[in-house]
């Protein structure tokens, strides 16, 4: 059974982010949203463990604040 692995696994982290980012060049907002989905189903067909998937999707949830999380935050 695959796990997923969150540590480090990224060679050139720098050079990727910069590829990401030309990814996005040009798009406008719908386009990279678009191009973002895209992006993540062929990750996510690469990667093929649905387990592994559902546990990625959960922690990504994980990190995103909710409306209620902003708006108790502290000026």
């Amino acid at each position: 059974m695959a796990i997923l692995n969150i540590e480090p696994n990224i060679a050139q982290p720098d050079d990727f982010y910069e590829a990401l980012i030309d990814m996005h060049r040009d798009l406008d907002a719908e386009q990279s949203r678009m191009a973002n989905a895209h992006l993540i189903l062929l990750l996510a067909n690469h990667v093929g463990d649905e387990a592994v998937l559902r546990e990625a999707m959960q922690r990504a949830r994980a990190l995103v604040p909710t409306s209620s999380d902003v708006s108790t935050r502290p000026a």
